[in-house]
């Protein structure tokens, strides 16, 4: 097969959350997309469905053909069936989802057919339904024979999607492409896009189901040879790391950013590192460069899971290592560890000199994970006796196996502006600030973050939307702790909520809200009051309701709200704000009528006065 990737670079630069970034890169690799939605997954398939529906080609100048089935076991089987007959295809999924997927999962990697899984790792319901974030799901299907690969960010899902694809066409074998539900899926972060130009490879139908060149898949074997047939896969899984390096490595050398199984940062001569994979490796870098500089620490990254290259990750490891914490986003009750740690553990059996290893969980349910508690990981490997097993950003007080934290710390690089924003879910809060890092992030040299915190309610339930902004890159992975900026765009929170616990010293707080000053007075709760005069805020409302229904919005108040954070925040020059804010509503609703771009228009007039 020739070289997969153009000798030229046109990638794009673009706003996008890590399911777009997901959808984007499949979507080039694509014959069928067979899909059943669920959270956090399901906008990977959405966008795939519109593509198509919009004519977009994948690089075999096709468009791609989606099937919804009625459930994800169906949706498995159509994969498998789709791959037997010659089509590349795809599945986006997470948590039941996954699971629901297991047995087809044997049956396409027993028949080495390269089909790629994109799962937003996502909790299994256990004790209690939860839809958010970590590795349950993917550990659960570790032993399926698919290859598993890890993106710790929106630009490695972008990355790594293509490493994922074209590994698993040359090396016959299905792929796992995994990253953290919510906090990557939905994360939108300024990154640079494939352009499918770059990409090119050749279709593969030469092992289809074809009565031109006939075979036979999915026998009943006896013990007389159903042992034999199963070890005869093995060198597809011997040959497959070098595939993957092979990709890794033209990746890299397209996008100037290094890729291997396994990536180690930090001080050459560490005593002490974390082995991690998923989101969490952001943070833990950024805790490294901006809140323990002059320590001997350092980090190694898993992106390649499985197969899990041992002499990879030895090779990795400075010479000086002593300590290492492994820390895992799962819980495996009664295992003598979680699967991580364990693959570590059995990586330094039997080697001389091996530096003791100390298990750690975290972020189960997406329990934030904060450079204060990275901190904690490397304070405990310094003591005397480090704990072992511990849990992090909890209070266990049944286990007690809690590691204490300093919850105050942040460590974003110096410069970085952040907001936070409180709206209602569906009243346009998180469409506005995905439409404000757009402008930020693709219109600027500057560096946009957005996260987008939800309850389980969704539409009705409140959101907070944490914002960055920044002259360098973003690794934050973590919810704002120091905003310079909140916004509350309900007025009933100041009753519920304490929105100014987050703010810095001096920030701005802005309230959306029907009272007038005399009303405001009386109804503002003393605390919030009290707050506001200790931290020497700067104090704004705005009716924003009033405005959006005298222009004929109705109670779409996220154009006028949009545009006050663009005029109090000062992130961009205003006029340039403006006449993005202009343009973007152009692109909007150009198709709707000039009455309606004119409303729009003295929105952002009117939130900028």
């Amino acid at each position: 097969m020739a070289d997969p990737i153009g000798k030229s670079s046109k990638m794009t630069i673009k706003a996008m959350d890590g399911n777009t970034a997901a959808a984007h890169v499949s979507y080039a690799f694509t014959d069928v997309a067979a899909i059943y939605p669920i959270t956090p997954s399901s906008t990977m398939a959405e966008f795939v469905d519109e593509w198509a529906a919009y004519g977009r080609k994948n690089i075999f100048g096709q468009t791609v053909r989606l099937v919804e089935m009625q459930s994800e076991g169906g949706a498995a089987g159509a994969v498998h069936g789709s791959l037997a007959v010659g089509a590349l295809t795809t599945t986006y999924t997470a948590s039941q989802g996954l699971l629901l997927m297991i047995p087809n999962m044997y049956k396409i990697a027993g028949e080495l057919l390269p089909g790629v899984f994109h799962v937003s790792a996502r909790t299994l319901a256990a004790h209690a339904l939860s839809i958010f974030g970590d590795h349950s799901d993917v550990m659960s299907a570790r032993q399926t024979g698919f290859a598993l690969l890890a993106s710790s960010s929106v630009q490695e899902v972008m990355d790594l999607g293509a490493v994922a694809h074209l590994a698993a066409i040359k090396g016959s074998l299905p792929f796992m492409h995994f990253f953290d539900g919510f906090r990557t899926s939905h994360e939108v972060q300024k990154v640079e896009a494939w352009d499918y130009a770059e990409l090119a490879l050749d279709k593969f139908r030469s092992r289809a189901l074809n009565p031109e060149h006939a075979a036979i898949r999915g026998t009943a074997q006896n013990p007389d040879i159903f042992f034999q047939a199963r070890e005869a896969s093995q060198p597809y899984y011997d040959a497959l790391p070098a595939i993957v390096q092979e990709y890794m490595e033209l990746v890299s050398a397209k996008t100037g950013r290094p890729y291997h199984f396994f990536d180690y940062i930090g001080d050459a001569d560490a005593e002490n590192i974390i082995v991690a994979m998923g989101s969490v490796c952001e943070t833990i870098e950024e805790t490294m460069e901006n809140a323990m500089a002059g320590r001997k620490v350092g980090l190694v990254k898993v992106r390649l899971y499985r197969p899990f290259v041992e002499q990879a990750f030895l090779d990795c490891l400075p010479a000086s290592v002593k300590r290492i914490t492994v820390l895992d986003r799962t819980k495996e009750p009664g295992a003598p560890g979680d699967p991580l740690y364990l693959d570590v553990r059995s990586a330094f059996y039997g080697k001389p000199g091996a530096p003791e290893v100390f298990a750690g969980r975290y972020g189960l349910g997406s329990k934030d994970t904060t450079p204060g508690q990275i901190v904690a990981v490397f304070d405990n490997l310094e003591a005397d006796s480090p704990k072992d097993h511990f849990t992090l950003g909890i209070e266990d007080d049944v286990c007690h196996s809690s590691l204490s934290y300093d919850k105050q710390l942040s460590a974003e690089p110096e410069g970085t502006i952040m907001c936070k924003f409180w709206g209602l879910g569906s009243d346009g809060t998180v469409g506005a600030n995905k439409t404000a890092i757009k402008i930020i992030g693709e219109q600027t040299d500057m560096f946009a973050q957005g996260y987008f915190s939800y309850d389980s309610k969704k539409s009705g339930g409140v959101t907070i939307s944490h914002l960055r902004f920044g002259g360098k890159p973003i690794k934050s992975t973590y919810l704002i702790t120091r905003a310079d900026y909140v916004a509350c765009h309900n007025q009933a929170y100041v009753d519920q909520y304490d929105m100014t616990k987050d703010l810095k010293p001096g920030g701005i707080f802005i309230l959306n809200t029907l009272w007038d000053q005399s009303e405001l007075e009386a109804k503002l709760p003393a605390a919030l009051k009290r707050e506001l005069a200790s931290k020497q805020a700067r104090f704004y409302t705005m009716d924003a309701y009033k405005i959006a229904r005298e222009i004929g919005l109705g109670n779409r108040i996220n154009m006028v709200m949009q545009a006050a954070f663009f005029a109090l925040t000062k992130v961009i020059p205003i006029e340039e704000a403006v006449n993005h804010l202009k343009a973007g509503i152009d692109k909007a609703y150009g198709k709707k009528g000039q009455k309606i771009l004119d409303m729009n228009y003295a929105a952002v007039d009117a939130g900028v006065t």
